[in-house]
């Protein structure tokens, strides 16, 4: 079987990838998204493994059987183009890295520790023991978490900060989340959003972005988490509007935020700005380059899965973590 690899993130698992193939499998790896070259060497190929899949790719592909992306999401895959009975599938395993990013920024930007560290490099101990104008924060627990999505990497999170006794509560598209067995004083369906938005402290957005979904948080939520309310976004950038963020930080509106995801991406040189709005200028936000759930425990497992649904390819069995595409076959997808 032959195999085409076109992601970087998986190159330092390379010989734990390798090994867990079957004996007969031939691997191709490309340490960047180079069309053309790619092109060239999946004619012949089974498997694809990668976030980006072209429809000049899905051209050139003779006997393509899989597109496996080594992550969640596949808004990268151009499933119009693709044959028939070409599968899709996807993993995850980045909700624990994930968690942990949410749990930390959300702890830093409750307690002020992300002000007091750059007023301190000033000199300025902003600290009400020097400073009697300050207000003496609440701890971390004193809190109400509010979730927007509710899925991997919303419940992951809640089961490490409900261990230092905040609150929590979640709107989801579908609205079903059992509150009582999550441990949630409240659930609900999306058209709550403004209710979490105005009871919460902490908002984690999470949730997946689509029609329904870009742009769901603008000026009015912002304002109504708060000035004194933290916003930590690991889900697309999108979902929340990207001139009303600027604006309620700038302003004071929000208090604070910890952004993961953009609105602009750069190329493969890794340069570029990640908004036309000059968000780097500001004090009260910690900007990552969508790393939150970059770690290398989070590609292990990827790894795992990608061999071992490569491995139930060979033997005809049904695979894992299948997505049903426009073109693809429902009676494909396997209930795990």
């Amino acid at each position: 079987m032959k195999i085409v690899v076109a992601d970087s993130n998986l190159l330092p698992h390379r010989e734990r990838f390798e090994s867990q193939l079957p004996s007969d499998s031939q691997v191709l790896w490309h340490s960047n998204f180079d069309e053309q070259a790619l092109a060239a060497d999946i004619t012949d190929a089974e498997v694809y493994v990668g976030g980006k899949f072209t429809s000049a790719l899905a051209s050139a592909a003779q006997r393509l059987r899989l597109v496996h992306v080594a992550g969640a999401g596949t808004d990268g895959v151009a499933f119009d183009a693709l044959a028939g009975d070409t599968l899709v599938a996807n993993t995850f395993h980045h909700e624990r890295s994930i968690a942990e990013y949410v749990t930390s920024t959300a702890v830093v930007l409750r307690r002020g520790f992300l002000g007091q560290d750059r007023a301190l490099r000033e000199g300025r101990w902003a600290s009400p023991v020097y400073d009697t104008a300050l207000k003496q924060p609440g701890t971390f627990g004193s809190a109400t978490v509010g979730f927007v999505g509710f899925g991997h990497i919303g419940a992951q999170s809640w089961s490490l900060i409900k261990g230092f006794g905040c609150t929590g509560i979640a709107v989801t598209g579908s609205g079903s989340v059992d509150a009582h067995a999550h441990g949630l004083s409240w659930a609900g369906a999306i058209d709550r959003l403004d209710d979490l938005m105005t009871e919460a402290d902490i908002v984690v957005v999470s949730a997946p972005l689509n029609e329904g979904t870009a742009g769901m948080i603008g000026a009015v939520q912002l304002a109504a988490l708060g000035a004194h309310g933290v916003l930590i976004n690991v889900g697309r950038g999108p979902l929340v509007q990207q001139e009303a963020l600027y604006d309620a930080l700038a302003s004071g509106a929000l208090g604070s935020a910890a952004i993961d995801v953009w609105y602009d991406y750069p190329n493969s040189d890794g340069l570029g700005a990640p908004s036309a709005h000059p968000f780097h200028t500001l004090d009260n936000l910690v900007m990552t380059p969508h790393s939150s759930g970059i770690t290398s425990e989070t590609f292990e497992g990827r790894v795992d899965d990608i061999t071992a649904n490569i491995g139930r390819l060979v033997r005809a069995e049904p695979l894992s973590n299948l997505v049903t595409g426009q073109r693809l076959s429902t009676s494909k997808v396997s209930a795990s």
